[in-house]
């Protein structure tokens, strides 16, 4: 995939389809690519150009392991637009989790990029357990300490996805063995990212934007909960709020047809 620089380093991008701009920001410690197992095809196919990329901390863009900060990731993904857009065109952003963080930044700070903004697990600000999860990795990290590959996965699975995917024997051992095969040191660049601030409360500020906005929220969703997401369309004049049952964080992946239905259904709105 090319490589574009901005901001003082390499972002690892790749284009699809042809249409009006779509950007997917994925979340903390994932590639951009998790975008084309399902929410790539699904758009290119409604005729939509999709841009996915790597966040600076995720190789092969650059890791920044020496530290980064929300407002970096939101100027590399302007930059990215700015960049690969044709003309003056707006696009349209879709960001799960930390990227839908940056997604409700870039909506607020730069409505001359963006047309619409769709939040995967949205939130303005985090609740105890995600500030209190969020330090134990950190420290879990920084000791060194390297967890069984059966038990990492299983907590991957329980703080992941909902209980509707792990109750039937077979899926569930399916999920649990991907999650076991995946179980690998954390790269500097995911450190980094887990470093972003967790003490920011955005409710406030996030009623000047004006930009068109969905929020979908994941009925089962433990490290986001979906309350978060409800409370950023409730802030936000004239948003839609979408709650998806029987799925977990990584809803987009378990449930992918319904989260793309609801994805597909704004973008065809005249909002």
């Amino acid at each position: 995939m090319p490589m574009a620089d901005v901001n003082g380093i390499r972002i690892n991008y790749q284009i699809s389809g042809r249409g009006p701009l779509v950007v997917l920001v994925m979340g903390t410690g994932s590639p951009g690519r998790v975008w084309h197992l399902h929410q790539v095809p699904a758009l290119v196919g409604a005729g939509f150009r999709v841009l996915t990329f790597d966040n600076r901390g995720i190789a092969p863009s650059d890791e920044s392991a020496g530290g980064m900060v929300i407002d970096d990731l939101v100027a590399d993904t302007a930059a990215l637009i700015q960049l690969l857009r044709e003309g003056d065109e707006k696009a349209v952003l879709i960001g799960t989790s930390m990227g839908a963080r940056v997604v409700q930044e870039l909506a607020l700070s730069r409505p001359d990029v963006v047309s619409k903004a769709i939040l995967l697990a949205g939130h303005a600000r985090l609740d105890e357990l995600q500030k209190t999860l969020s330090v134990g990795e950190r420290a879990v990290y920084d000791a060194g300490i390297k967890l069984p590959p059966e038990y990492s996965a299983a907590i991957g699975a329980v703080l992941n996805l909902s209980p509707a995917s792990l109750r039937d024997p077979v899926t569930a051992r399916d999920w649990l063995d991907l999650l076991e095969f995946s179980t690998g040191p954390t790269p500097p660049g995911v450190r980094a990212q887990m470093d972003l601030d967790d003490a920011f409360d955005r409710r406030a500020a996030y009623a000047a934007i004006r930009v068109p906005l969905l929020s979908i929220g994941f009925a089962d969703d433990r490290m986001i909960p979906a309350y978060l997401g409800r409370e950023v369309a409730e802030v936000v004049p004239g948003a839609r709020y979408v709650e998806i049952p029987d799925v977990g964080h990584w809803g987009y992946l378990e449930q992918p047809q319904k989260v793309n239905q609801e994805i597909l259904r704004f973008l065809a709105s005249g909002v």
